[in-house]
């Protein structure tokens, strides 16, 4: 038989600090946390196949320009999710760092003449086709997600 005062209370049970959120809310956060890593997973997949494949077909230049474009789309992506992230939790505005980045950088490519903007831009819209592959793979084959 156990001691009933070591069993926590209902209100103790409440401000329980390891038990921040709802059950469902966890669940959804854990889907979110899938989500977002997945689509990390499918940007570098399609980034490396996409660089091998320009370098192997125009040059090692090119597909240098489209590397730059791809990364700073990799990073887009990580800043937009933990917007979304803080919005969650905080219900604040998003930051407008992610598009000062992306143009920054096409203004860099404009002035400088080993960078190529058309490639750079490519590379950035990567992480699209990564939720292209996600939604595509969820609509056709909903089973494996």
């Amino acid at each position: 038989m156990s001691d009933p005062s070591e069993e926590p209370t209902s209100q103790e049970r409440e401000l329980d600090p390891t038990e921040t959120r709802a059950p469902q809310e966890n669940s959804s956060m854990d889907e979110y946390h899938q989500l977002k890593q997945k689509l990390l997973v499918w940007t570098l997949v399609i980034t490396a196949l996409v660089f091998v494949s320009v370098w192997f077909y125009y040059s090692l230049n090119i597909a240098l320009n489209y590397l730059i474009g791809a990364c700073t789309g990799v990073v887009y992506l990580r800043m937009l999710a933990r917007d979304v992230e803080r919005i969650g939790n905080q219900k604040q505005s998003l930051s407008k760092g992610r598009l000062a980045m992306f143009i920054g950088l096409i203004i860099v490519a404009t002035q400088w003449d080993q960078l190529q903007v058309m490639p750079i831009f490519l590379g950035f819209l990567t992480y699209k086709a990564a939720l292209l592959v996600y939604v595509l793979q969820t609509t056709l084959l909903p089973d494996s997600k």
